[in-house]
């Protein structure tokens, strides 16, 4: 199923951005972990719509209603459900679906599922069953910190800008000129242990950036040095192990984002996301128009984002803490 994920700990999203509700189910999570609903709302809260320049002016109380796998305070083993149900669509923007938006998945969706899909603000393809997802990802943080795992995102950049003072500028401009901006988010996680993953097809390059990738809007994932290793010679490249003061083995750097062979050898984990400008701009744009079979222009309704990035910071640190913990229950 294209919208499960995971080996040992799986989880399944569903629902569609005007639908009742969006939802998450987490099957294989461990029995009797406590969880603290306030830190979820917390985590939800950054990722909802409304903190940051640039956000839509869509609003969503995200408050999560867990139906299953929840007793006493604490997770039950069976699985875990959630919906997050949706008050603040508009449905009526989205009434030209002849027309299909470029840079969405309005045509792609229509092909694959021969036009039965709800194309309404995206559907089951909208950035907003990342609500869900960060719903799950708040789960696993706080079982992994209880391991000594910890995970934490930052915006390195937008629109190329790294100046703080200068993105907020640069946003502001996109969006007075009805257009949008990307940006790229570094995720790092701390106190994983050695030796987890598998070669080959099972490495944890693969199994972190399946859900990355998962991520709507991202179209590029990088480990450690990423690109920049095919800028260097094996002598820079390398990261040389060395005993420590402990007797613990360690790296001298970390080219390698904490992953050799695929398997995690004790080093912080870092990984890169690249995310493209949100699709959906006020800006006129060339498409086709399915009922007349002609080529048209489109003018895109609703209420969008001119730069999603800051609201995907904590969705990244959810798609790794899902991978991570799933890794850990190997």
């Amino acid at each position: 199923m294209s919208s499960t994920w995971g080996h040992n700990l799986k989880i399944s999203l569903f629902g569609e951005s005007h639908g009742p509700a969006v939802g998450v189910t987490l099957d294989g999570l461990p029995p009797s972990e406590a969880l603290d609903l306030d830190a979820i709302q917390k985590h939800l809260a950054r990722r909802a719509p409304g903190a940051n320049i640039g956000d839509t002016p869509r609003r969503e109380p995200d408050a999560p209603e867990i139906l299953s796998g929840f007793f006493n305070g604490k997770t039950t083993g069976t699985p875990l459900c959630a919906i997050i149900r949706n008050h603040d669509a508009q449905s009526a923007d989205y009434s030209t679906i002849e027309k299909p938006r470029p840079g969405h998945a309005d045509l792609t969706g229509a092909l694959r599922y021969n036009h039965a899909n709800d194309p309404r603000g995206g559907g089951h393809f909208s950035g907003r069953l990342t609500a869900p997802l960060t719903f799950a990802g708040a789960v696993c943080l706080q079982i992994l910190a209880r391991r000594g795992v910890t995970i934490h995102a930052r915006i390195v950049e937008i629109a190329g800008i790294a100046d703080g003072e200068k993105i907020l500028a640069a946003i502001q401009a996109a969006r007075g000129a009805g257009d949008s901006v990307g940006g790229i988010v570094e995720c790092v996680a701390t106190g994983l242990p050695a030796g987890l993953g598998d070669p080959i097809f099972g490495n944890v390059e693969s199994r972190v950036a399946s859900l990355l990738f998962a991520i709507p809007a991202v179209k590029g994932v990088e480990f450690g040095a990423g690109f920049g290793v095919a800028r260097m010679r094996g002598s820079q490249c390398n990261d040389a192990p060395f005993y420590d003061g402990d007797g613990e083995v360690r790296r001298a750097s970390n080219n390698a984002g904490g992953i050799e062979g695929g398997i995690t050898n004790g080093m912080p984990l870092v990984v890169r996301c690249a995310f493209k400008p949100t699709p959906s701009i006020a800006l006129t744009q060339s498409t086709v128009n399915l009922a007349t079979r002609k080529n048209d222009t489109l003018e895109t309704k609703g209420r969008h984002d001119a730069c999603i990035v800051p609201r995907a910071v904590p969705v990244v640190e959810s798609a790794v803490a899902i991978a991570l913990l799933d890794l850990m229950k190997t």
